[in-house]
């Protein structure tokens, strides 16, 4: 969309969410707009949920909607109309505000555990540009070092992608203490500790250390510890003393802690998640592509899918790709396929059809929400034969693990079609492209064939196919099931006079058939 198109797209989700008064807070991930509201009640979310731009909203701890690729152009014009027409507010009200959204979403969440997945994502997110980005330039580089092309390119290259991956830990580490309440630069600065070359002087437990040991764990660990440490040492050091005492002894206590016990404990963690994941796609492939690939739909759905990725960033770190990324984008297989079968099987709804016109592009580079939300979803049925398509995918790529050909991406982020240049596995480029491609044509055709024979039942289909009283035109004299005027022997209205047509409403017998939609 043009940037005009992208403001008329805020300009018509402001109103519907209670005006610019009722916004207290704008992000974005990949796909969605993460808003925070002051009274949800005061949404029109059937009016909000029907614009053509809107594929879906979610309420959640952040109220979701649901735009597809382009939503970071949404969202800044989103930001911007706000901005300008809302003063900003001074820092009680901001005090105030933060309060209440604390305090609303502490009502709403019913687990701890949503709290944890949710509290993971809001850390790993923002890398997510970062991350694609790295990844792609490792993966040209790494072709044009295949091909022994540009040779002098090569180690800038190197340079540019690894640069970030390096130093991943000290970005989540100040993540992880903006989550946790600490200050930010505080949790970065101990978890640089363990990407620190000097580190490899430190032994613990009777072993030598080693720069990154731990990895992403380790940055959690340690940037969670001194959030904690920031907070007793704010209460109980004088004021006086706060600026100089408090961040000396934050990263004083945490440092010593990370460094003789975390780096440890987290870097035999870390050994022990790709020790697990190695077994298990070696020894239960199949079994492990089938549970992955079928449950990843509901997990997008829910939003939890970003907790993924601190487990793809560890096997990142232990062995340059993670093996799971290409089984869970089988996922995002079973629904094009799903989708396809619906463009068939609903050949008179133009609704639907439309909106798998429109999502199928995105779909096919394995960004799912757009079909989710806007097909098979709301379909329901289609939902669980898309997740069929996934796990059959899932399981094709399983298989081949087992035969011991692993498939992984260097980053993460990128899925379907877009997850090609990413690839990289133990036999070469060629076969990781191979089994990949073979594991999206089982999804593409087990979603396929799973909704078309089992997606719909007949009280379904004849529902969905039946046109819409705007399809259908000016319903005749008598009601909807009334026969034409050329059947019942009358003349014309233009011979008769002008007479007001009946009300299908009120007309006995006849019931107005709503649109599928």
């Amino acid at each position: 969309m043009s940037a005009d198109q992208d403001r008329a797209v805020a300009l018509a989700m402001l109103p519907l969410l209670g005006g610019a008064g009722n916004i207290t807070g704008v992000a974005h991930c990949m796909t969605r707009l993460r808003l925070g509201l002051r009274d949800r009640s005061t949404v029109d979310e059937a009016a909000l949920a029907a614009l053509p731009a809107v594929l879906g909203v979610v309420d959640d701890e952040t109220y979701q909607i649901v735009l597809g690729p382009g939503v970071a152009r949404v969202a800044q014009a989103f930001e911007e109309l706000v901005a300008s027409r809302h003063p900003a507010p001074t820092a009680e009200q901001l005090a105030a505000r933060g309060a209440a959204i604390r305090g609303a979403a502490r009502q709403r969440n019913a687990t701890p555990a949503k709290v944890v997945l949710r509290r993971i994502a809001d850390i790993f997110v923002p890398l997510i540009p970062a991350l694609i980005g790295a990844g792609v330039i490792a993966a040209i580089n790494g072709l044009l070092t295949t091909l022994h092309w540009l040779p002098a390119l090569v180690p800038a290259l190197t340079a540019i992608s690894g640069g970030f991956l390096s130093l991943i830990a000290v970005f989540v580490g100040y993540n992880t203490a903006k989550e946790c309440g600490g200050t930010p630069v505080l949790g970065g600065a101990a978890a640089a500790v363990i990407v620190f070359v000097g580190v490899s002087h430190v032994s613990a437990f009777g072993q030598q250390l080693t720069a990154g040991q731990g990895g992403v764990l380790g940055a959690l660990g340690a940037a969670a510890l001194a959030s904690g440490v920031e907070r007793c040492c704010r209460r109980w050091v004088p004021t006086a003393l706060d600026v100089l005492l408090t961040p000396t002894l934050t990263l004083l206590i945490t440092g010593l802690v990370t460094v003789f016990g975390l780096m440890f404990v987290a870097g035999h963690l870390s050994n022990a998640v790709g020790t697990a994941v190695t077994w298990l796609m070696a020894r239960g492939g199949v079994f492990a592509g089938l549970l992955l690939g079928g449950l990843f739909l509901p997990l997008v759905m829910l939003g939890l899918h970003q907790a993924l990725i601190p487990i793809h960033t560890t096997l990142i770190e232990e062995r340059g790709y993670t093996v799971l990324l290409p089984i869970l984008a089988m996922a995002g297989a079973g629904q094009v396929g799903c989708a396809l079968a619906a463009y068939l099987r609903l050949r008179n709804n133009t609704s639907i059809r439309a909106t798998i016109r429109s999502a199928l592009p995105t779909g096919f580079l394995g960004v799912g929400e757009p079909l989710i939300y806007g097909v098979s979803l709301p379909l329901g049925r289609p939902f669980v034969t898309a997740c069929l398509g996934g796990a059959a995918g899932g399981a094709f790529i399983g298989l081949f693990s087992m035969l011991g050909t692993e498939v992984g991406a260097t980053a993460i982020g990128p899925s379907g079609w877009a997850l090609f240049p990413l690839l990289k596995g133990n036999h070469g480029l060629g076969s990781s492209l191979l089994v990949y491609a073979g594991g999206l044509f089982v999804g593409y055709l087990v979603g396929f064939l799973a909704t078309y024979y089992f997606g719909f039942t007949k009280a379904m289909l004849s529902e969905l196919n039946a046109p819409t009283l705007s399809e259908r035109g000016t319903p005749p004299l008598g009601g909807l099931d009334a026969p034409p005027l050329s059947e019942r022997g009358t003349q014309p209205l233009g011979e008769q006079g002008t007479q007001p047509l009946a009300d299908p409403a009120s007309t006995p017998g006849a019931t107005a058939r709503p649109d599928p939609l």
